[in-house]
């Protein structure tokens, strides 16, 4: 990591918190080194993309035939500042090793505790379309080493706004909701500019609504999300037209079944998203995984699929992946994992097949 991210971090950091000085701050923060390689891979020579293995979709983290720490490594820090009376500011700060470790602010919000089932929140925060949506970046929560590519895939994943949560017990029943809305725009897109337009491109996702459901009782755990939104696009600084219009609404429903009983656990998700002009994509992932004390080994299948309205050759690429991690530490874990994609898209081919191998650490702190 280059000095010079180490101050802007610092630099950063301090200055949050001398602005919250009359507050009781709270620091915690995460880390995950990481390195990988594609073994082999297709490439897709009509866009000129080597072979190449895509981890994250959104932020474009991506691996090539030789070994790179850069992709996926990443350092964050979450400060909480206790105003009292219920009153909680947050941000977290995240640099990755794709953007040279610039520090940026993935969330800033402050929330206030209205009683002891009520929260209402407004900032900027992850869009919470799919189960792993608010720890996204925290590799140390979940098994793999990131989360599945081709679920995990859209283009916008934070958005400004307000949202109102509700917790509760039914029984022996937890219940977690959250009602959202808000706008984000992105003026470089990296997928899309990088992957898709060969342009700068700016994305707008404005009028957004949602809502999540999250029902658990022991070893279950099921969660229902719901999205719209109105996309306009620029490419190149030109307005994008669907249909002669200059927008096109979205409708986004999701859906995750978690089983862990014991030792062994099941991971699921489905999704669908709905847009209009452009069909519809599908996408979901299902994991297996067993605890043998430290370690976890795990099978992971993960598939993204566009049709309809017209769509002959959309998107349309799957992954099989298999990998073991090992708890070494109470606050880090070893992982490594092996990825086998197949991109059957063709003329929409994202990065084309590949097979890759990557190990890292998580860890928190």
């Amino acid at each position: 990591m280059k000095l010079i991210s180490f101050i802007k971090l610092a630099a950063a950091t301090s200055c949050l918190i001398s602005m919250l000085s009359q507050a009781e701050i709270n620091l915690s923060g995460f880390a995950s080194i990481n390195a990988g390689k594609v073994l082999s891979g297709t490439g897709v020579e009509h866009y000129g993309v080597p072979p190449t293995f895509l981890a994250d979709y959104p932020i474009v983290s991506a691996y090539s035939e030789e070994w790179d720490m850069a992709p996926e490594s990443l350092f964050g820090l979450q400060i909480t500042a206790d105003l009292n009376d219920g009153l909680t500011a947050i941000a977290q700060l995240v640099g990755r090793g794709i953007d040279d470790y610039s520090p940026k602010f993935e969330w800033a919000y402050l929330s206030y505790d209205i009683n002891e089932n009520w929260t209402v929140q407004a900032g900027r925060k992850r869009l919470p379309l799919f189960y792993y949506s608010d720890f996204y970046d925290i590799g140390y929560a979940y098994v793999w080493m990131r989360a599945p590519a081709d679920n995990y895939t859209w283009q916008i994943f934070n958005y400004n706004g307000i949202n109102l949560m509700y917790n509760t017990d039914l029984g022996d029943w937890s219940l977690a909701t959250n009602l959202y809305a808000g706008k984000e725009e992105d003026k470089e897109n990296k997928l899309l500019g990088d992957f898709f337009f060969g342009d700068t491109t700016k994305e707008i996702w404005k009028d957004m609504m949602g809502g999540v459901i999250n029902l658990s009782k022991d070893w279950f755990e099921t969660r229902f999300t719901y999205m719209q939104y109105t996309n306009e696009r620029f490419i190149g600084g030109e307005e994008v037209m669907w249909g002669g219009k200059n927008s096109r609404e979205g409708k986004f429903f999701g859906a995750a079944f978690n089983v862990d009983f014991d030792n062994w656990f099941i991971l699921s998700e489905i999704n669908r998203l709905d847009l209009e002009f452009d069909g519809n994509l599908d996408t979901n992932m299902l994991t297996f995984g067993y605890r043998i004390n430290e370690f976890t080994p795990f099978i992971v299948y993960s598939s993204m699929k566009q049709k309809g309205d017209g769509v002959v050759d959309g998107e349309n690429h799957n992954t099989t992946s298999v990998g073991l991690r090992w708890d070494f530490h109470d606050s880090a874990a070893f992982k490594v994992q092996y990825d086998d994609v197949k991109d059957n898209s063709h003329d929409f081919a994202v990065a084309g097949d590949s097979k890759s191998l990557s190990f890292g650490v998580d860890l928190v702190f």
